[in-house]
């Protein structure tokens, strides 16, 4: 698709999607936590950086980008999709998989023998894009975005899709 061919878009509003697009307020935040096997040593986000350790991110992640930079010890791990992750993790070819709980959730639902930590590293905001040029619809989706957060259908939603890991943001 081309740039601006889409009046808007729902998605992760990272520090990379930024340059190519505007965004509204976030009207949802996914945790961003770990993957790892049953019985692993890593029991808590901490644990994740040490001398030896490898943490497996899906390439061209905003996972890879943060935990790129802000592990010191560990080994970033690229792989191609979030099930390599999951896989090379039951494998023992990693200590930990990095990416949203929603995501990790899945996983381990799939991956018998993992489990997510329970706490987290980061959290992935959720909100409305649109192009660039295009700032006059910004009050329209502000005011959208705050109506569906008061209303409760952010929470509807989020529970009728069973997610996990999620957090609604409060209306300011």
């Amino acid at each position: 698709m081309r740039i601006g061919a889409a009046d808007v878009a729902f998605t992760n509003a990272s520090p990379a999607r930024q340059k190519e697009m505007n965004f509204g307020p976030h009207f949802l935040a996914i945790e961003l936590g770990y993957l790892v096997r049953n019985g692993s040593a890593v029991a808590r986000s901490a644990d994740v950086d040490k001398n030896g350790g490898r943490v497996g991110v899906t390439a061209g992640s905003t996972s890879e980008s943060t935990l790129s930079r802000d592990l010191k010890r560990a080994e970033v791990v690229r792989v191609t999709t979030n099930q390599n992750g999951a896989e090379s993790l039951a494998a023992g070819k990693l200590d930990a998989f990095a990416t949203n709980k929603a995501t990790l959730f899945d996983l381990a639902d799939k991956t018998p023998g993992t489990k997510v930590l329970p706490d987290r590293w980061g959290d992935e905001r959720h909100a409305i894009a649109f192009p660039h040029g295009r700032e006059a619809g910004a009050a329209f989706i502000k005011t959208f975005t705050e109506d569906a957060i008061a209303k409760g259908l952010v929470k509807a939603a989020m529970e009728r899709a069973g997610l996990r890991g999620a957090i609604t943001p409060e209306v300011k």
